[in-house]
């Protein structure tokens, strides 16, 4: 007899890292385990992964998925915060409450808690996080926090640093040498940060004659830059819209250095071996370019000058180093420990 499993996550949504941990969730998953997803669109998600998808916004659908299964799995990422709205982590810590009163095994994975500004919301989820069978935490601010709250949890890299890629249809026929940039809409992004941005990104582009692939990870955040970028570049540029997240981390492996404001970005690019330029909007950006000892700025760091930006870059093109072989190798391993976890919870 299986295991029946129910993933829940930003899934769904058209977000690139959130599929990305998906997909990582799906490979690490032990072979005996069936999930059920929780998405936004089932029926891509259906699709994309050959599993069963079930509506998140459908207490019905939900209600019938917990019935049905003996474990409940936060599948990773930013979940319990409430910087974007309180609303996230309410739906989330109740699904967790209500997998654990209905008697499931219940598993927080690979998650990055926080911030938690409210009160309430800080309450519950020490309430969800302190009845999970097994936690995991992708970075070390998430585990200071368990560690304040006395929950015990493994500590291991995003598991999207172990996710394989696949390679790109027609990458390799775009003019090398490739640099991707993948930005997203923020306030801290003003229209002045951005057009100095797309100045300094004009004078890369004209120093080293590079292609430059425009990488949008969430089409309704990303998408309108990218398009509002590309027509003043004055060389080959390419906007790339993947919806298949390993082919979104494959993109990674034809160019020669990425520029990114995305989590997830980085990630995939620091892992198929790129050079990375970070621009922070979140904490969780900051503290993998410290992790990672990346260069980059915080949004509201950049310098006003686009000549200044574009010969940072220039530095980092000429000169900059990738992660060596073995520290790629080291996170990977690392990253793995999250299987570990899922196989020691659901075995037990």
């Amino acid at each position: 007899m299986g295991i029946r499993a129910v993933l829940c996550g930003y899934y769904g949504q058209g977000n690139g890292g959130d599929e990305a941990l998906l997909a990582s969730l799906l490979q690490l998953l032990p072979e005996q385990v069936t999930p059920i997803v929780l998405s936004g669109n089932p029926t891509q998600t259906h699709a994309r992964y050959h599993v069963e998808a079930v509506d998140r916004k459908s207490p019905f659908a939900i209600l019938q998925a917990l019935r049905s299964a003996q474990v409940f799995i936060w599948g990773g990422g930013s979940l319990m915060q409430d910087v974007t709205s309180a609303v996230s982590p309410i739906y989330y810590a109740g699904l967790m409450l209500l997998a654990q009163k209905m008697g499931l095994k219940t598993i927080a994975w690979a998650q990055g808690v926080g911030p938690l500004q409210r009160p309430l919301t800080q309450w519950l989820a020490k309430q969800a996080f302190g009845g999970c069978d097994a936690v995991s935490v992708r970075d070390r601010g998430s585990a200071a926090l368990l560690t304040d709250w006395r929950i015990p949890f493994t500590l291991a890299p995003d598991p999207v640093w172990a996710l394989e890629s696949t390679p790109v249809e027609g990458l390799w026929s775009l003019p090398a040498p490739r640099v991707a940039v993948t930005l997203r809409s923020h306030p801290q992004l003003t229209p002045e940060r951005l057009a100095a941005l797309t100045q300094a990104l004009i004078a890369f582009q004209k120093a080293t004659q590079t292609c430059l692939l425009l990488v949008p990870f969430q089409a309704s955040q990303d998408l309108a830059i990218a398009e509002a970028i590309q027509p003043q570049l004055p060389g080959v540029s390419h906007i790339l819209h993947l919806d298949d997240p390993q082919q979104l981390k494959g993109v990674f492996r034809g160019v020669e250095m990425a520029i990114a404001m995305r989590f997830h970005g980085l990630i995939m690019a620091a892992a198929e071996g790129c050079r990375c330029f970070a621009l922070s909007y979140d904490p969780k950006v900051t503290n993998l370019m410290q992790e990672l000892d990346l260069p980059g700025w915080a949004l509201a760091d950049i310098p006003e000058d686009p000549n200044v930006i574009a010969q940072t870059w220039l530095e980092l093109y000429a000169n900059g180093e990738a992660l060596s072989t073995d520290q790629l190798q080291f996170f990977v391993d690392r990253a793995l420990i999250h299987r570990e976890v899922l196989e020691k919870a659901i075995g037990e």
